[in-house]
Order: C-alpha cells, then sequence, then structure tokens
C-alpha cells in the first residue's frame, strides 16, 4: 500500500525526542475503551455484526471535520506485511487483525491517533506523546472521544462507568503508558528489583509492543493494572510519579556504571557505536541492542554529536516490516539483514 511506503520513509511524531524527560521515555500513551450501546461486543458478535460497528464508525467520520482528515482501513485491505508495518509503527496492537473478523483502524493524518474498531472492545482510541508527557495524550484522546461521542451512543453504566469486555478496563476505560528506556537497570542488574517493587503498586510491565511481547533494545512499557474506582487524573497521576520514580532508578544505575566501571561502559558504547556505524549485515535482534547501547552513550554524553532522534529514527526505520516497505517489496532475511546495516550505515555517516 503507497500510504505506508511513505510513511516508511518518515519518522513517527511520538519520536521526535521532544517531550519531557525523552532521554529516558520515549513516549507516552493513553488509550480508551469504548462500546456502542445496544450491541453485542465484538468477542462474541458475528461477521454481520461487526460490519455494522465498522459502518456506524465510517458513517460517523463521515460526519465529523476532526476524523474525516484521517484514513480507514479494512482488514480486509490489508497484507500480513501491512499488518506487521502497523505494529511496529505502534499503531495497533499484535493481536489485533490476526484472523479474518470485520475489523478497521482508523489512523490520524498525522499518526499520533488510531481507532482500532471491533478489537476486544467497539471502539479502542490510542493517543501518542513524544516523551513524559500523559496529559497531552489523554487531552488528544478525549478530543477524538468526545467527537466520536457525538455521532455513537457509549454502552455507560452511571455506577459501573464505561462498559467494556473486560472487567479490568471498566470504568474509565484508561489504560495510561510509557514507553521507557532502561540500559541502565538491566546492566546493573537492577531491573527485577525495580519491576518487583512498581508491580505492587498498580502498574503492569510488558514489551516493547505491549502485552504479550518481549523486551527487545531495553524498551519496557509501563502501564495501569485497573480503570474501576479510580478517576483518569488518578491514573495520570499514578503513571507519572510511577515513571519519575523509575527514571531515579535509572539515573542512579547509570551514575554507578559511570562512578565503578567507567572504562566498561565506554567501551560497551564504543564498541556498539562501531559495529553499527561499519558493520554490513545486522539482525534486528543486533541492531536494537547495539542501538540501545549508543542511546545510552547520547543519554549519558560519552557520544556528544548524535541527537537522540536520530537513535530514535534508526530504533524504528530498522524493524522488519519498515525496511520491506521502505524499499517496497518482500525482503529475504539476509536482504534484511544487508539493508539494514546499509540504512544505519547511512545515518551514522
Amino acid at each position: 500500500m503507497l500510504m505506508f511506503e511513505d510513511m516508511a520513509k518518515t519518522l513517527s511524531g511520538w519520536l521526535t525526542g521532544d517531550g519531557e524527560e525523552s532521554m529516558v521515555v520515549l513516549s507516552t500513551r493513553v488509550r480508551l475503551a469504548r462500546n456502542l450501546s445496544g450491541f453485542i461486543y465484538p468477542t462474541a458478535a458475528g461477521d454481520e455484526a461487526q460490519e455494522r460497528i465498522v459502518g456506524f464508525f465510517e458513517s460517523a467520520r463521515g460526519r465529523s471535520d476532526t476524523l474525516s482528515g484521517g484514513r480507514l482501513l479494512r482488514a480486509t485491505e490489508l497484507s500480513r506485511l501491512d499488518r506487521d508495518f502497523l505494529v511496529e509503527r505502534h499503531l495497533m496492537s499484535p493481536t489485533f487483525m490476526q484472523d479474518e473478523a470485520k475489523r478497521a483502524l482508523y489512523i490520524s493524518k498525522d499518526e499520533m491517533v488510531s481507532v482500532m474498531i471491533n478489537e476486544e472492545d467497539h471502539i479502542r482510541i490510542q493517543a501518542l506523546a513524544p516523551g513524559l508527557n500523559p496529559h497531552a495524550a489523554q487531552k488528544l484522546a478525549n478530543r477524538y472521544d468526545n467527537e466520536i461521542g457525538r455521532f455513537l451512543e457509549y454502552d455507560y453504566d452511571p455506577d459501573f462507568g464505561f462498559l467494556t469486555a473486560c472487567p479490568t478496563n471498566v470504568g474509565t476505560g484508561m489504560r495510561a503508558s510509557v514507553l521507557i528506556h532502561l540500559p541502565g537497570l538491566v546492566i546493573t542488574k537492577d531491573i527485577d528489583r525495580v519491576i518487583n517493587r512498581i508491580s505492587k503498586q498498580g502498574v503492569v510491565v510488558r514489551g516493547f509492543y505491549g502485552e504479550g511481547t518481549d523486551v527487545i533494545g531495553n524498551l519496557f512499557q509501563v502501564s495501569n493494572q485497573t480503570t474501576l474506582g479510580v478517576s483518569e487524573r488518578e491514573i495520570l497521576e499514578l503513571i507519572e510519579r510511577i515513571t519519575r520514580s523509575i527514571i531515579k532508578d535509572e539515573a542512579a544505575a547509570r551514575d554507578r556504571l559511570r562512578n565503578e566501571a567507567s572504562s566498561q561502559i565506554e567501551d560497551k558504547i564504543w564498541r556498539a557505536f562501531g559495529i553499527l556505524k561499519h558493520a554490513r549485515m545486522l539482525t534486528s535482534d543486533e541492531a536494537m541492542n547495539l542501538l540501545s547501547a549508543t542511546r545510552l552513550g547520547v543519554a549519558m554524553e560519552i557520544i556528544d554529536f548524535l541527537d537522540i532522534s536520530t537513535i530514535n529514527e534508526m530504533l524504528l526505520l530498522s524493524q522488519p516490516a519498515h525496511l520491506q516497505k521502505f524499499h517496497e517489496k518482500e525482503l529475504s532475511v539476509d536482504e534484511r539483514d544487508f539493508v539494514r546495516a546499509e540504512m544505519i550505515r547511512k545515518k551514522l555517516a
């Protein structure tokens, strides 16, 4: 799809490195789960019922100035590679569109908002912001939530709040999360201690692409566990408070590395940079780990000639589907490893 080939040549707005605490936090996400009143939820609905929900959203989009600027993609229009690309772009969950259900994805023109239609819930609105900025992400998500709510009636109970397919989302229906880079805690082997501590405070820690995915490049996703019985404000305050505590832990780990193992950590960082600058083939995992070390070097001011946005760009554009969309053809594993190394060399030249 030509739209994706164009997107593969640009950096997503949530990875610009402009936000607060951007040396540690790549982005903040706020997701709202909503269902339409009077309709069976997607997990139990048949094709006809799901198609009606997509049609309702499409009708709302046609009547809304806010929604009309974006694009609505139906599952039947997308190849497996298209879907992988959208997951890498963090515009939809890894499990969305895996089967033949009648699903659709809305993407705003600037890619800062996406809406998954007929995932676990009828409507899942996701808004992204660079760095640590939960309030900006919430404000953007609420804007689209209110706009959709003008045309479609949500399933809402005065006592319980927004009703959702999963009980953990009932209430506000809001999940806030941060994508955070924690190489210092991983290297010092303090990461398990920190995860155990924060897990007792109402948050969950997941991998790079969210639930059910692995941690790669020392990138973790931290989000609130429950939405019932707490306000949106309390959720945002929880995520910001815990994220700032993690940032302090990561800063302490980096100071420890600088004070107790400065030669070793500098060697690790410069070796990573050297491989990235000269390698002719790089696997996806290898590139992510080497870019993680280089990103740490930039944050610790050991490398002072690279912008954090350049590292973020390479983290995204080196992903398998992005490489194939950039080159406008499917590539074998070896071909991807070759063009990945070539792309990174050019970025670092």
